[in-house]
């Protein structure tokens, strides 16, 4: 996918309305998971792996190893440096 005609999001924007749900794009900019939730201020919930979201995997990241666009559509989405590999190899997140 090509992000460079994506719209950035404001800090306005980044709320947990606009953001659960919207799809991750990791280094290979394939899909590597949703975000589940938004944690606090500073972090956001990832599921990564699973079938339709059965047997994903929830891990935490900080919200500044994404960036948060909006694509042609209007489809809110993030692109992180890491892999779903490396996504998968963090510790399970639990509330």
């Amino acid at each position: 996918m090509d992000h460079s005609n994506h719209v950035r999001l404001t800090a306005a924007e980044l709320t947990a309305d606009n953001l659960e749900g919207a799809t991750i794009y990791g280094a290979d900019d394939h899909k590597v998971g949703s975000v589940d939730h938004v944690h606090g201020s500073s972090s956001v919930v990832i599921d990564v792996g699973g079938f339709l979201g059965i047997g994903a995997k929830p891990v935490a990241v900080p919200f500044s190893d994404l960036d948060w666009m909006r694509d042609e559509d209007g489809e809110i989405h993030a692109v992180t440096s890491w892999t779903k590999d490396q996504l998968k190899a963090m510790p399970e997140h639990s509330d």
